[in-house]
């Protein structure tokens, strides 16, 4: 089998999960700067077998797109367009930073640890991956 990339699209950074090759345990992989995001999945796709990417949907608390879709909807064409093989799939992402910063809490890490950006959005996209797979495995159970 092949991975699953799920991405927590932001304005300067991205932080990105990934599941393991059998598609049950998802773990995060790294944040990288945003205007670098491409350039690393288009060299991550070549090192490893990607089966499909989730992105993070922003929403709001009426199910209406956030602010941040309107630059979401521009980098998933540009994937679409460089990476036409792998599907992409939004995934609904609201409340992921606030679980982020509980599981953070529930692990143990010190304040500095829990202000780390980066590591914020890195967690918020293994939630996004493991949210996915959740009702993947939901999906087939019926």
């Amino acid at each position: 089998m092949s991975r699953i990339i799920a991405i927590d699209y932001g304005r300067k950074r991205t932080g990105i999960a990934v599941t393991d090759p059998m598609q049950i345990i998802a773990n995060g992989l790294t944040t990288v700067p945003t205007h670098q995001l491409m350039d690393f999945l288009l060299k991550y796709v070549t090192q490893e077998s990607v089966e499909r990417i989730i992105v993070g949907h922003p929403k709001q608390m009426n199910n209406e797109d956030s602010e941040n879709m309107k630059n979401i909807i521009p980098f998933i064409n540009q994937l679409k367009k460089k990476l036409p093989k792998i599907p992409v799939e939004l995934v609904d992402e609201r409340f992921t930073s606030v679980l982020a910063h509980q599981a953070m809490l529930a692990g143990g890490l010190k304040k500095k640890n829990r202000q780390n950006k980066a590591l914020v959005d890195e967690i918020s996209a293994t939630i996004i991956l493991q949210s996915y797979l959740e009702g993947k495995r939901n999906m087939c159970n019926y």
